[in-house]
C-alpha cells in the first residue's frame, strides 16, 4: 500500500477545499461518524470481513486488461483498462457501498438512505441493504429515473423503495438535497451512504478509503505485468470516486501522470455542461468547499450531461486540491465525444462501456494517440453500459447521433 497517499484528513481538508459547513443539527451526527468511522476501519475484524467480502462477493480483484485492438485503433501508448465493470453490481459503486454497509451495521444503523444519478450507486445501496438485511431508500431525480429504468427497477427488485424528486432540475444534485434533508431529520437511526467523494467531513475521505482498493490494485498489476508504473492514469470525474479510487495510490509517484475527464456536455456556456473543475470557480455546495459550476452570478448553475452519474455541478474537494495544487489535469469530452468512444469501444473490444466511463475512454485514447508505443495509459473503466442501453437505443430512433 502506498502509505503517504492514504494519510487521514482528519482536519477534514484537502488544501482549502473540504471541511463540514452544516447547520448544527447535522454537525453532531457526522461528528459520532467520524469518531466511529477512524475507530472501526482499522479494527482486524472490520478489515477481514470486507476483504472477504470484497473477493468472494464483490469479485476483486478486477482485471486489469490490455485492450490490444483498442491500443492498435488509436496508435501510440499501450491501453490498460482496469475492468471495474466486472464488479458484482457493474461498476465501482459497490466498494463503497460494502464499506459503508459495514460500518452502518457496527454503529446498529438498520435505515439506510442514498442518492443516485445513474442508479449504479442505487442499485449497489441495495444489493449492500438485502445483503446486511437493511431498510433502504433512495432518492433520484424524476430526469434520472427516466433515462434510467432498468436500474430503477433494479432498486426494486432488491427490496429498495426509490423516492423521485421533481425539485430544480430533478437529477443528481436535487437527488443530494433530498437525503439530506431526510438525514437531517432521521439522524437517530439512519445512516446516509453518499455515493461519491462529496460532502461533508467525513465523506470525502471515507469514500476514498473505500474506493482506493481500484488503485491499489491496478499499481500492483501494472507492475506485474509490464515491471513499470504507467505514465497516465485516467478516469472520468463527476463528483469524483471512482477517480480518486483509481488516483490515490499514485499520488505520490510523481512519474505517473494524473488526468481527470470531466462531462464537457454541449458546451462552455453555463447550463451546457457539468464541468467545475474546467469552467467553475471554488465555492460551498452540499455542506464543503470546491469548485462549483455557478450562472453569470452566483447561483450554482444548471448542469448537462449525457451520463446521469456526471450530471453534478460540485465535484470532490480532493480533487479540487489536486488541480490547484498541479499534482493532476482535468479536461472535458463532450456528449459526442463520449458517445464516440462508448460505440469504438463496443466495437473494437467487445466491452460495452457506461456513458460516465466513456468519457473517460475518450480522454485516454487522447492521450494514448500522443505517446509513444513504450509508453502506457490505465483507463478506468468504472462502469458498464446495460443501463445506457434503452437511452442509446433512443437516441439512435429518433436520429440525435452523428
Amino acid at each position: 500500500m502506498n502509505k503517504k497517499s492514504r494519510e487521514e484528513n482528519r482536519d477534514g481538508f484537502f488544501g482549502d477545499f473540504g471541511g463540514s459547513i452544516v447547520p448544527p443539527e447535522l454537525s453532531d451526527v457526522l461528528k459520532d461518524l467520524k469518531e466511529a468511522f477512524y475507530e472501526i476501519k482499522d479494527e482486524e475484524e472490520f478489515r477481514d470481513e470486507l476483504a472477504y467480502l470484497f473477493k468472494d462477493y464483490v469479485g476483486k480483484p478486477s482485471p486489469l486488461y490490455f485492450a490490444k485492438s483498442l491500443t492498435e485503433e488509436v496508435g501510440g501508448a499501450k491501453i490498460y483498462l482496469k475492468r471495474e465493470d466486472l464488479n458484482h453490481t457493474g461498476a465501482h459503486k459497490i466498494n463503497n457501498c460494502i464499506g459503508q454497509a459495514l460500518l452502518a451495521r457496527k454503529m446498529g444503523k438498520k435505515r439506510i438512505i442514498a442518492e443516485t444519478g445513474a442508479g449504479q450507486h442505487g442499485v449497489a445501496t441495495a444489493t449492500a441493504c438485502a445483503l446486511f438485511d437493511m431498510d433502504c431508500i433512495v432518492y433520484m431525480g424524476e430526469v434520472d429515473i427516466k433515462r434510467q429504468e432498468l436500474n430503477v427497477f433494479r432498486m426494486k427488485l432488491l427490496g429498495a423503495e426509490v423516492r423521485p424528486v421533481t425539485a430544480g432540475d430533478a437529477t443528481l444534485k436535487d437527488a443530494v438535497d433530498e437525503a439530506l434533508k431526510d438525514f437531517v431529520q432521521n439522524a437517530d437511526d439512519t445512516f446516509y451512504m453518499l455515493g461519491s467523494a462529496v460532502g461533508p467531513d467525513p465523506y470525502p475521505t471515507m469514500v476514498k478509503e473505500f474506493q482506493s482498493i481500484i488503485g491499489e490494485e491496478a499499481r500492483k498489476q501494472i507492475l506485474e505485468k509490464e515491471g513499470k508504473l504507467p505514465d497516465y492514469i485516467v478516469a472520468c470525474v463527476g463528483g469524483g470516486s471512482n477517480a480518486i479510487g483509481l488516483f490515490a495510490p499514485f499520488v505520490d509517484d510523481e512519474e505517473v501522470n494524473i488526468l481527470g475527464i470531466e462531462p464537457g456536455g454541449k458546451g462552455d456556456k453555463p447550463g451546457e455542461n457539468a464541468a467545475p473543475l474546467t469552467y467553475g470557480k471554488p465555492g460551498e455546495l452540499h455542506g464543503f468547499k470546491s469548485y462549483v459550476l455557478y450562472d453569470d452570478g452566483d447561483v450554482v448553475s444548471h448542469t448537462h450531461s449525457i451520463a446521469a452519474g456526471l450530471d453534478y455541478p460540485g465535484v470532490g474537494p480532493e480533487h479540487s486540491f489536486l488541480k490547484d495544487s498541479g499534482r493532476a489535469n482535468y479536461t472535458t469530452a463532450n456528449d459526442q465525444e463520449a458517445l464516440d468512444a462508448f460505440h469504438l469501444l463496443s466495437e473494437k473490444e467487445g466491452i460495452i462501456p457506461a456513458l460516465e466511463s466513456a468519457h473517460a475512454i475518450a480522454g485516454g485514447m487522447k492521450v494514448a494517440a500522443e505517446l509513444d508505443e513504450d509508453q502506457i495509459v490505465i483507463i478506468n473503466l468504472s462502469g458498464r453500459g446495460d443501463k445506457d442501453v434503452v437511452q442509446i437505443k433512443s437516441l439512435h430512433e429518433n436520429g440525435n447521433l452523428k
